[in-house]
């Protein structure tokens, strides 16, 4: 358990101390967490090792994945030195495979009654929210989904949710980033050859030090997220 929470201070950590330190120390357990990025910037890798993190330190999480089976999302873990079958197998992990796009219009509304009927969970990952946004009937109906997502966060719970920054027009996009507590940034860009891929943490409410860090990160089989200088990010 980390000295952080052994003095009363609890959080979510990544497992990862490097990532830890842009994340401002942790994200403070009860957050709302959006993290946005275009396919292939690192939303899913990013989720796995908070999930990881969060299951090292003992705490239940329960994900929610168009991304994954459940087969496909071991073995992507088990590459990057991610190992939580044992986690799953103990129930302390459990996953969730769902096709948000196939609900259409109804797919935030059937999304939440699931989320409010989850008990003694301690972080919830839903990975990705994109397809509920694009299918959803107005943009009321995704600003209650994050509002009832915050009024469970005000239980105790941890809510993650990723999604494409395209998704939806700035002017729904703003007031979702303002409601969350945590807000994560990645992107990936061309440079030459080489992909670089960057995370901005743009806020984290409570933590223990300042944030606002751009950091760029590589994804390296058997060894998972590692943070290194943007100068070198980008060659």
């Amino acid at each position: 358990m980390l000295a952080a929470q052994s003095e009363g201070r609890k959080i979510i950590s990544s497992g990862n101390t490097e990532l830890d330190a842009k994340m401002g120390g942790g994200i403070p357990l009860g957050s709302l967490i959006l993290v946005e990025g275009a396919s292939g910037a690192g939303k899913s890798v990013l989720s796995q090792q908070i999930m990881w993190g969060a299951l090292q330190d003992s705490y239940l999480v329960t994900l929610f994945t168009s991304e994954n089976t459940v087969r496909s999302l071991m073995a992507q873990m088990q590459s990057i030195n991610l190992d939580i079958l044992d986690y799953l197998l103990l129930g302390k992990f459990r996953m969730h495979p769902m096709a948000l796009a196939r609900l259409g219009s109804s797919a935030p509304d059937k999304l939440l009654r699931v989320l409010k009927g989850i008990r003694g969970r301690d972080l919830i990952v839903i990975d990705s929210f994109t397809a509920a946004i694009s299918h959803a009937a107005t943009s009321v109906q995704i600003v209650s989904f994050f509002e009832q997502c915050k009024r469970l966060c005000g239980e105790g719970v941890t809510i993650m949710i990723t999604l494409h920054p395209d998704a939806a027009d700035h002017e729904l996009m703003n007031p979702l980033r303002s409601m969350c507590d945590a807000h994560l940034q990645l992107r990936a860009e061309q440079d030459g050859q080489r992909l670089v891929k960057t995370l901005q943490v743009a806020k984290v409410r409570g933590a223990s030090s300042s944030t606002g860090a751009i950091v760029g990160f590589d994804v390296e089989p058997g060894w998972g997220m590692r943070v290194i200088p943007i100068s070198k990010a980008r060659g």
